[in-house]
């Protein structure tokens, strides 16, 4: 019997996908180039992670290359290097949970209390600017305000530092890193938040003046359970990629004197992988990160989907 409504359930539910495209043929159609792109550059390409499992050579080909099975995976976890850039990742990506991924939401509950219009626009206008700037421009603003008489330095020497090139101290690049990624995206990334913001019923708000709330418990009580969907979707979506760092950024930034902090397994992978051209093993190490982001998202997904009700899935 169970079974029964179960089959009949996925029936209705062809039905209706059948019945949706009959209806709405063109939505069909402008969405065909998307999945064209998503087929041809991010899935056919997928077949190329089998040479984790082999020796590649180039001139052989990837069908032609001998298996080693799990051999580089073997050699990078018993590498010195493993045990390091683990701890980077894990600790870059929470310290840019902790910090990036609260700022935006803060800040779109600030802005939205603001009750000046033009106050507000010439706000968001500031803070959405660094997006549209090219993370090669923002990286190379970092390096200059950190450099021995850069602005960031002359600032913490009048607070009593030494003077130093701050992006060649480990202990500081964290801190730089996780700084330049907020200022780059926290404007753009509140975005969302105020769009969420606007779904609100304004009801909501007038029942709680009428209870005796004031701004800090309406936000409390009513604009973050307002948001709370919108904010756990896009918490499951970041630590999706959680052991994904932004090696573009890591690479621009970073240098041998900070590798003890800022090396991490996508800046590993594209040091071995291009410059070192070890491809098979340089795959393995990133097919470890893949395989590492899929189970963080899995295990965020059904916590989240048994405490709050949402969920990706």
């Amino acid at each position: 019997m169970v079974a029964a409504a179960k089959k009949r359930t996925v029936e209705r539910k062809r039905s209706g996908y059948i019945s949706n495209m009959i209806h709405n043929p063109w939505l069909y159609v402008m969405a065909l180039p998307v999945i064209a792109y998503y087929i041809i550059f991010h899935y056919l390409p997928m077949y190329g992670v089998v040479i984790a499992f082999k020796d590649y050579v180039p001139a052989r080909g990837i069908w032609e290359s001998g298996w080693v099975g799990f051999k580089h995976f073997q050699t990078f976890f018993s590498s010195t290097y493993f045990p390091r850039l683990l701890r980077n990742t894990l600790a870059i990506n929470l310290k840019e949970l902790l910090f990036s991924f609260p700022i935006p939401i803060v800040f779109a509950i600030l802005l939205n209390e603001v009750r000046s219009t033009r106050f507000r626009r010439i706000s968001q206008s500031i803070t959405y600017m660094p997006h549209f700037v090219s993370t090669v421009v923002i990286c190379g603003l970092l390096v200059d305000f950190t450099k021995s008489t850069g602005v960031l330095t002359n600032l913490f020497v009048a607070l009593g530092m030494d003077r130093i090139n701050m992006l060649s101290v480990p202990e500081y690049f964290q801190g730089i890193f996780i700084g330049g990624i907020v200022w780059q995206s926290f404007g753009w990334d509140s975005i969302i938040y105020f769009a969420a913001l606007t779904g609100i019923d304004p009801a909501l708000y007038d029942a709680a003046r009428v209870d005796g709330a004031g701004r800090f418990k309406q936000i409390l009580h009513v604009t973050l359970p307002g948001i709370a969907p919108t904010i756990v979707v896009l918490m499951l979506l970041r630590i999706g990629s959680m052991m994904s760092v932004s090696w573009d950024r890591i690479v621009l930034l970073y240098n041998p004197l900070t590798y003890e902090t800022a090396d991490v397994l996508s800046s590993y992978v594209y040091r071995i992988g291009l410059t070192k051209m070890q491809y098979s093993f340089a795959t393995a190490v990133g097919l470890f990160n893949s395989g590492i982001n899929i189970l963080l998202l899995v295990a965020a997904n059904t916590i989240s989907r048994r405490v709050s009700e949402n969920s990706l899935w």
